[in-house]
């Protein structure tokens, strides 16, 4: 596993598929999203030997309630102490009271979909708070919760208004561009919410998929919002 350093108080854990970032204050740390099932260790490991203290890990907030984002976050909370957020709507999910929600998908969509079925599913974990738009974390000098139905109806962002991070989960990916995320589970909903997202004008951008944006953000997921509401159902075109 990869523990990249992409500024003084933010770094990317990197996962075979996807990554989950880390936030830090001063010596506490905030983890968005939790990797794959089976990875606490792995975690654990990268961030000792990054000289990190894996017991000052406060929360895991979940973007949404998909495998590859919920998987270690039981075993990690367990561990170290740490407290689990998620939307109300994907919370039931997340403690397995109920099913995944299936993804619409588009015919180019289905190969990519059909290979991920392979990967590990996520145990069903507890969600010690659950949030709502608005609900702003004690974290980042003010994390504030976006709602963005759509990949999942409980899918959400975090954003650091002080900072210009932007934590958007799924619903934006950057491979290899700024782009339209995949496997929605309502394409209207999620195109609605990535409009939303691209109105805060982010100097960082931090996607569940695909390289963290750190030049021109705000124009590129802007362009990207556009793309995605026009009549071309795939990725950018270079």
């Amino acid at each position: 596993m990869d523990l990249v350093t992409l500024g003084p108080r933010l770094r990317l854990l990197r996962f075979p598929v996807g990554q989950a970032y880390l936030w830090r204050d001063g010596e506490d740390s905030t983890l968005i999203d939790a990797g794959w099932a089976g990875s606490a260790a792995s975690v654990e490991a990268t961030l000792r030997g990054a000289g990190l203290d894996p017991y000052r890990l406060r929360r895991i907030v979940l973007t949404h309630c998909h495998r590859d984002h919920v998987g270690a976050a039981g075993e990690l909370a367990d561990r170290f102490g740490a407290e689990i957020l998620a939307h109300a709507l994907d919370a039931p999910v997340v403690r397995g009271e109920l099913p995944v929600p299936e993804p619409d998908l588009l015919d180019w969509e289905i190969p990519l979909y059909e290979h991920g079925l392979t990967t590990p599913v996520a145990p069903p974990t507890r969600v010690d708070r659950e949030l709502a738009d608005g609900d702003v974390l004690d974290f980042g000098d003010g994390a504030m919760i976006v709602h963005t139905p759509g990949h999942t109806p409980g899918s959400i962002a975090v954003h650091l208004p002080r900072h210009g991070v932007l934590f958007a989960g799924d619903t934006v990916a950057s491979v290899p561009d700024v782009m339209f995320g995949v496997f929605h589970a309502d394409r209207a909903d999620a195109l609605a919410s990535m409009s939303r997202l691209a109105a805060l004008r982010p100097s960082v951008l931090c996607c569940g998929h695909g390289e963290p944006v750190t030049t021109d953000t705000a124009e590129r997921l802007a362009r990207a919002a556009a793309h995605a509401a026009g009549p071309g159902p795939g990725p950018m075109a270079d």
